[in-house]
C-alpha cells in the first residue's frame, strides 16, 4: 500500500537528550492520524522534522512514495505540507489576510495584490465554515480565531496533508466541537491529517488510527476504535492511568481568602470587566470559577494578583486587608499563582530552569548572602524540585526554559508554587496542554495541598476538570457570579447553561444564601 507520508527509522538528537529514537510514522491517504505521547515523547520534534524546522540525524521520509529531502518550510510546503503550531506564527498587528499570504505574496509593478488573495481568503473561510473576516487585526480576535487564520494559511498554500500540533490546548469546549467539525470536512475533501495531542477522548471522536510515542520511541499504532481510552493511556505512559479524580470528601474550616465588591472597568472605562465580584474561599477546600473563555475570570485573577489595577473591592487574606499590597508583598503574605499564559507570566524564557524556580525566593537568606546569590544552594534546590514533580529537561537545572516542552514548562511553574507552600493557590488552567499522566499528577498535587489546610482557587475551562476536581463551583458570564453550585448536586448539561447565560441565580455571598 503505498502512504501519503512515512517517516522511516527517523532518528534526532539534541544535547542531552535522543528527541526521536528510530521512530517509524506511516499515514494513510484521506485518515486522520493521531500521534500521541506524553509531554517531551517527541511528537513536535518528529512533525518539525516532517514540516523541515528540523533536519533529522538518520532515516528516511517519502510523501506519496517519493523519496524526498525537506530542508526547509518552503519545501514541506511545496510538497503540499502545511502545519499549525501550538504557538501560532502570527504577525499581530498584521490583518488576517496579510497573516495567510506571508511568504506566498503575488505583486504587480511592485504592488501587493491583496485584493485577489481577499477573495480567495473569503471564499475558503465559506468553504470550510471558519467565518473570520480578512480585514480583522490578529491582535483584536479570539484565540480560537487565530487558530481558524493558521488552518486558512495551509489551505491558501493548498496544502494536502495537513498537520495540527496540540491544536485544542487553548480552545474553549465549542471551539474544539467546531474544530472536530472542520477537520472531518477537510478529510472528506480528500486531505489527510496527522493530529498530535494527548487528549484521548478528542482521538477517540475524530482520528481512525493513532501512533503512540513514549520517550522518543515508537511503541505501535492502532486503530481507534479497536481500542479503549484506557488501553492508549497505558500505552502512551507505560502504565495504568486513573481517570478518575480520588479525592477524600472536603473538610472546608475558616476563611482563608474572600473577595468583597469588586468592580473592573475596561480600558475605554465604558463598561465593567467584573461588576460586584464577591466570594470567599476556605481552608481546605478547592473553588472553582468555571465559565466560557473571556467571561472575566483572567481579569478576576489578575486584579486579585496585582497585576492590573480595579476600581473598587478589597481582598482579605488571613483576615489580613491585602488590597493595596504590590505584588511581591501579596506573595510573601500567602498567595501563589500558577498563571493561564505559562510563557508571558510564568518564565523567564532565557533564563535556565534553576533560575526559573527561584523568581518569587531568590531574595530569601536561604540562597542569597549580602546581595550575592547562593549558587551551590540554587542548583541544589533546582534539583530537588526536578525530581519531586518529575520535571523532564535535556540539561536538568541547566536547561533554558525556552527549550522545554510546553508541558515540563508548566510541571516547573507548578513545582516552584507548591514548594512554597501558599495559604492561597490560584491555579488557572493548571493542566492546560498536559497528557493524561501529568494531568493525573498535578490533580493529586492540587488535591494534597487542599488537605494540608490550604486553599485552592481554581479557574478551568474543561468540565470534566472542574466537576471532578471541585468542593464548590461559582460560575462567571459578563463579568458577574451567576451561579453558587455543588458539584455533587449539578452536572455538565446545568453548568453548561449557566456559562451560556441562559440560567441564572442571584448570589448573596455574604449571607451564604443562594436566591432562585
Amino acid at each position: 500500500m503505498e502512504y501519503v507520508i512515512e517517516m522511516l527509522n527517523i532518528t534526532k538528537e539534541f544535547p542531552g537528550i535522543k528527541a526521536n529514537d528510530n521512530v517509524t510514522l506511516q499515514v494513510n491517504k484521506g485518515e486522520i492520524h493521531a500521534l500521541l505521547g506524553e509531554n517531551g515523547a517527541g511528537k513536535s520534534t518528529l512533525m518539525s522534522i516532517l514540516f523541515g524546522l528540523y533536519q533529522p540525524d538518520k532515516g528516511v521520509i517519502k510523501v506519496n512514495g517519493n523519496e524526498v529531502q525537506i530542508k526547509n518550510p518552503n519545501d514541506a510546503n511545496d510538497l503540499g505540507i502545511g502545519m499549525v503550531h501550538q504557538h501560532f506564527k502570527l504577525v499581530h498587528n498584521f490583518t488576517v489576510a496579510e497573516n495567510i499570504i506571508l511568504g506566498r505574496e503575488e505583486t504587480e509593478k511592485g504592488l501587493l495584490k491583496l485584493n485577489e488573495a481577499v477573495e480567495k481568503i473569503k471564499n475558503l473561510s465559506e468553504k470550510y465554515q471558519l467565518r473570520i473576516d480578512p480585514n480583522a487585526y490578529i491582535s483584536d480576535i479570539s484565540v480560537g480565531m487565530q487558530q481558524r487564520v493558521e488552518i486558512l494559511k495551509m489551505l491558501f498554500r493548498d496544502s494536502d496533508i495537513l498537520i495540527f500540533d496540540e491544536p485544542t490546548a487553548v480552545l474553549t469546549p465549542q471551539e474544539i466541537e467546531e474544530l472536530m467539525k472542520i477537520m472531518k470536512e477537510l478529510v472528506n475533501e480528500g486531505k489527510s491529517i496527522i493530529l498530535i495531542t494527548h487528549k484521548l477522548n478528542e482521538i477517540k471522536k475524530v482520528a481512525d488510527r493513532c501512533s503512540v510515542l513514549r520517550k522518543g520511541k515508537y511503541i505501535g499504532t492502532v486503530d481507534v476504535k479497536d481500542v479503549s481510552m484506557e488501553q492508549m493511556a497505558e500505552m502512551m505512559v507505560g502504565r495504568k492511568i486513573n481517570f478518575t479524580v480520588d479525592k477524600e470528601k472536603a473538610n472546608p474550616g475558616k476563611v482563608i481568602f474572600s473577595v468583597k465588591n469588586l468592580n473592573l472597568l475596561s480600558p475605554d472605562l465604558n463598561r465593567f470587566l467584573l461588576k460586584d465580584i464577591s466570594f470567599d474561599v476556605k481552608k481546605g477546600e478547592i473553588l472553582c470559577v468555571a465559565g466560557i473563555e473571556g467571561n472575566g475570570q483572567s481579569e478576576l485573577v489578575k486584579a486579585i494578583t496585582g497585576l492590573i489595577p480595579h476600581k473598587s473591592g478589597k481582598f482579605y487574606l488571613n483576615d489580613q486587608d491585602i488590597t493595596d499590597k504590590n505584588i511581591r508583598n501579596k506573595t510573601l503574605a500567602g498567595i501563589g499563582h500558577i498563571p493561564e499564559d505559562r510563557h508571558k507570566y510564568g518564565l523567564v524564557l532565557d533564563y535556565n530552569l534553576a533560575e526559573n524556580l527561584i523568581i518569587q525566593t531568590y531574595f530569601s537568606d536561604e540562597l542569597q548572602s549580602k546581595g550575592f546569590l547562593k549558587f551551590r544552594s540554587i542548583y541544589k534546590h533546582a534539583k530537588d524540585l526536578i525530581n519531586r514533580f518529575d520535571i523532564r529537561s535535556g540539561k536538568g537545572p541547566y536547561t533554558k526554559a525556552r527549550s522545554m516542552s510546553g508541558g515540563n514548562q508548566q510541571k516547573a511553574i507548578i513545582a516552584r508554587e507548591i514548594d512554597r507552600e501558599p495559604d492561597l493557590l490560584i491555579a488557572v488552567q493548571p493542566t492546560r496542554g498536559l497528557d493524561v499522566g501529568a494531568i493525573e499528577y498535578i490533580h493529586k498535587e492540587l488535591i494534597k495541598h487542599r488537605d494540608s489546610g490550604k486553599a485552592v482557587l481554581l479557574v478551568s475551562l474543561e468540565l470534566d476538570e472542574v466537576m471532578n476536581l471541585s468542593d464548590r463551583i461559582i460560575v462567571m458570564y459578563e463579568g458577574e457570579i451567576v451561579a453558587d453550585l455543588d458539584p455533587d448536586k449539578t452536572n455538565e448539561n446545568e453548568l453548561g447553561l449557566y456559562m451560556a447565560g441562559s440560567k441564572r441565580t442571584t448570589v448573596r455571598v455574604k449571607r451564604g444564601e443562594i436566591d432562585e
